[in-house]
């Protein structure tokens, strides 16, 4: 199961760069594929998976914008979610989301930018320069927030509907 979750994944990470939306999207999409190692396999074995599918992403993926995202938040958060979403308080939960995926994004464009080379996303701001980069960040907290539901629901849907139905297991 995590040779052909480490396969899909890839399969998604080689699709981005088709669709420019895609450089965002598959990588989050992709991250939703361990979810099912996760509850199956149990959350080592996942982050066993993602760290394959994360090493394999840099090496083959043309894209490294999508494959730095992947590496630095989308392919261990849906992993990570249910325990955090087990802590007690309301507003630590979402402290230390919103801490751990505003680290993530700046970490993962540092390394883009300084550690692949790849300047012009910088100059994608255009003429809001350095004030593009805050409001971007802000708007992607917005997503963020959107893909935080996203991820509970799936994790709901696959417990809920596909485990009963298709693989006759109960949750």
């Amino acid at each position: 199961m995590g040779g052909l979750c480490t396969a899909l994944c890839l399969v998604l990470m080689f699709m981005t760069g088709m669709v420019p939306v895609s450089t965002f999207a598959l990588p989050a999409v992709a991250g939703l594929v361990l979810i099912v190692v996760a509850v199956e396999m149990g959350r080592r074995t996942a982050l066993v998976v993602y760290a394959a599918t994360a090493l394999l992403c840099i090496f083959v993926v043309p894209d490294v914008e999508a494959s730095m995202l992947f590496l630095c938040f989308f392919g261990y958060y849906p992993i990570i979610k249910p325990k955090i979403d087990g802590l007690r308080s309301v507003v630590l939960r979402w402290v230390l989301k919103f801490g751990i995926y505003n680290a993530a994004v700046v970490v993962a464009y540092l390394c883009v930018i300084f550690l692949f080379g790849l300047t012009q996303v910088l100059e994608e701001t255009g003429p809001w320069g350095q004030y593009g980069l805050l409001i971007l960040l802000g708007l992607a907290n917005v997503i963020f927030v959107l893909y935080d539901v996203v991820v509970k629901r799936m994790y709901l849907l696959y417990l809920c509907w596909f485990r009963p139905k298709f693989l006759h297991r109960a949750h």
